[in-house]
């Protein structure tokens, strides 16, 4: 498993066609890079890239110096690779991370897809946001790790209007291995944070002027709904679209729609 030089894991699967489209994927805050293995396996046409943003993953170096930008990462890994102009993916907290790449490297990303926008695109703090953080909190500040986990899963996997036994339990222990591995991640990598793009990417996105597609589900929170809602309006070619019967996670929750979506969207951008 290669690390860039600043300290990020990640993966690197060239096509076998060398001008064929290239795609970054950057995971959610509840998982790592592993979110993404059913369009790993699948999207063997692509040239993609999956990465383990610092304090996730395997990503647990300290940045040199004490500070960073995930989204001065994700180009340094670019850089390295030869990425000349990806097609950005990004899951939630990837999602914001995504886009600040766009707001740092314009003229590096060719377009983005937010499923679902979160992290630095997030406006609202809506009651069932404010409620997970208080679980969560209350959790870590006990040391329970497992409820901490739990209340991750209750609000990202099962989401609203859903009971567990609704939800695909190899999905709910796929994401919640993945949640305790981030909280041990981010024990490792020490009191370190990340620095935001100045200014912030919610003051500039008429500036995000890729194509993008922005995927929500109908059971997620009502800040994600929100945020989804905004960005549609304010980034000028974006298509927006909401998927029944999903919460937070549409690529790992209806991963074969998810692959085909974003190959039909590349697929459009290409023509």
């Amino acid at each position: 498993m290669p690390f860039s030089s600043t300290g990020l894991a990640y993966d690197r699967r060239p096509a076998g066609n060398p001008g064929s489209p290239q795609i970054v994927l950057i995971h959610a805050g509840v998982a790592d890079r592993r979110m993404w293995d059913p369009q790993w396996e699948a999207l063997t046409d692509f040239d993609l890239t999956r990465v383990d943003l610092r304090g996730f993953g395997q990503s647990t170096r300290p940045p040199i110096g004490g500070a960073f930008s995930h989204a001065d990462d994700v180009v340094a890994v670019m850089n390295e690779l030869g990425l000349d102009r990806p097609h950005v993916v990004g899951a939630s907290f990837g999602a914001g991370v995504a886009v600040e790449v766009a707001l740092t490297e314009p003229q590096r990303v060719a377009s983005l897809v937010l499923a679902p926008p979160g992290g630095a695109l997030l406006s609202e703090l809506t009651d069932d946001l404010r409620a997970f953080f208080a679980a969560e909190r209350q959790a870590l500040e006990s040391g329970d790790v497992s409820a901490a986990a739990d209340a991750n899963i209750d609000a990202w996997v099962i989401g609203s209007g859903r009971s567990r036994d609704e939800v695909d339990g190899q999905l709910v222990e796929k994401v919640r291995r993945m949640q305790l591995d981030a909280f041990a991640a981010a024990s490792e990598l020490g009191d370190v944070e990340a620095d935001e793009c100045d200014p912030p990417a919610l003051q500039r996105l008429e500036d995000v002027t890729v194509p993008t597609l922005i995927i929500s589900g109908s059971h997620d929170m009502d800040t994600i709904t929100a945020a989804a809602r905004d960005l549609g309006a304010r980034l000028p070619t974006a298509e927006c679209e909401v998927w029944p019967d999903t919460a937070h996670l549409p690529s790992l929750e209806r991963p074969r729609e998810f692959t085909r979506r974003l190959t039909e969207w590349l697929s459009s951008l290409d023509s």
